[in-house]
C-alpha cells in the first residue's frame, strides 16, 4: 500500500476527529487571540506530540482486534449506534450553546507546549475513535498494519490535528463573530460526517452478516 495514501488517510481521519468545537481547539484559538500566534501554535505542537502517541497507541490495539473478528463485530455495532446517535443530536437536536470563555493563565511559550500535551494526555477520545477507524480501513484494504503503514498513518494524524488546530488558530474570529450561522452550519457539518460514518460502518456490517 502507497504510504502517502495512508498518509493522508490519517490526516483525514484525524481533521474529521477534529472538527467538532472541543476543550483543544477552542484552547488553541483562544490562546492565539490573547497571547499571539506562536503560543497557539506551540500548544498545538504538544497537543500533537499526544496524538502521534495515542494514534500509535490505538494502531497496535486495532491489529490486535483485526486476529479477533468477534470482538471487532461487537465494536462495530456499538460504533454505530453511537454514530447514529451523534448525527441525530447534531441534525435534530442540537441547539446553539455559548462557547466557554477559557482565560489563560500562562505566558510562557513552554508552558503552552505543556499545556497542550497535558491537555491532550486527558482526552482519551482519540485512541477508541481511532482504533475503530484504522480496522474500518483495514476491512476496506486501505490499511495494513505492517510497521511502515502504521508510521505513515500516525504521521498524517498528527498532521491533520494540527491542520485543525491551526484553522481554529486563524479563523476563529470569523467563527465567533457569526456564532448563529456558523454554530448552525457546524453542527450540519458534523451531523454530516457522522451519518457518512454511520452508513460506511452499516455497509461494513450487513457485509459481514
Amino acid at each position: 500500500m502507497n504510504i502517502t495514501f495512508i498518509f493522508f488517510l490519517g490526516l483525514i481521519v484525524a481533521l474529521i476527529g477534529v472538527v467538532p468545537p472541543g476543550l483543544l481547539n477552542m484552547t488553541a484559538a483562544k490562546i492565539s487571540l490573547k497571547e499571539g500566534h506562536v503560543r497557539g501554535i506551540m500548544f498545538s505542537i504538544g497537543v500533537c506530540i499526544i496524538v502521534f502517541v495515542q494514534t500509535y497507541l490505538a494502531s497496535i490495539f486495532a491489529k490486535y482486534l483485526s486476529n479477533h473478528a468477534e470482538v471487532i463485530d461487537i465494536l462495530q455495532r456499538v460504533a454505530f449506534v453511537i454514530f447514529v446517535l451523534i448525527t441525530v443530536y447534531y441534525l435534530f437536536v442540537a441547539k446553539q450553546q455559548s462557547k466557554p470563555q477559557i482565560e489563560p493563565q500562562i505566558r510562557s511559550k513552554h508552558s503552552r507546549f505543556f499545556q497542550g500535551m497535558f491537555l491532550s494526555g486527558i482526552n482519551v477520545f482519540p485512541i477508541p475513535y481511532q482504533a475503530y477507524m484504522t480496522i474500518t480501513l483495514a476491512s476496506f484494504g486501505w490499511l495494513e498494519f505492517d510497521t511502515f503503514s502504521i508510521i505513515s498513518y500516525v504521521a498524517g494524524a498528527g498532521m491533520g490535528t494540527f491542520v485543525m488546530l491551526y484553522m481554529y488558530i486563524f479563523f476563529f474570529d470569523k467563527i465567533k463573530n457569526k456564532s448563529i450561522s456558523s454554530q448552525k452550519s457546524m453542527n450540519y457539518l458534523i451531523g454530516g460526517i457522522t451519518g457518512i460514518i454511520s452508513i460506511i460502518t452499516l455497509i461494513n456490517i450487513i457485509k459481514e452478516m
